[in-house]
């Protein structure tokens, strides 16, 4: 399994220990959101934004009740190595697979289905 050091109030790309989780996160573009499982913690955390220099911000950003965890965390364990890995919730399950049904989504579709 993935672990990252907890070294920051974000998370820098560089302190994953996996290859293929720190290349997904990369890719990800600006203000880009995902859920993470990380110490037994599920939360949401979105790519930081480029910087005004151009360069991108390799990191992720906590943000809901996962940014008090995280910030916690921390204070009080700085320095500590804990597991990581991405999770997908039903949301973003649906939002993924309703782009692939599109044909789905139209007036005719919204009218006879509406009162369901």
């Amino acid at each position: 399994m993935p672990h990252v050091e907890i070294t920051d109030v974000a998370i820098w790309v560089k302190h994953i220990d996996h290859p293929e989780l720190r290349e997904r996160l990369r890719r990800l573009p600006d203000e880009a959101s995902l859920t993470l499982e990380i110490d037994g913690v599920v939360g949401h955390w979105s790519r930081m934004k480029t910087g005004r220099d151009g360069r991108p911000t390799e990191a992720i950003k906590p943000y809901g009740p996962m940014k008090k965890v995280w910030s916690e965390w921390y204070r009080s364990r700085k320095g500590a190595s804990v597991p990581i890995r991405e999770v997908k919730t039903a949301e973003s399950y649906l939002a993924s697979v309703a782009k692939t049904m599109d044909e789905w989504n139209s007036r005719e579709d919204d009218e006879a289905f509406r009162d369901l």
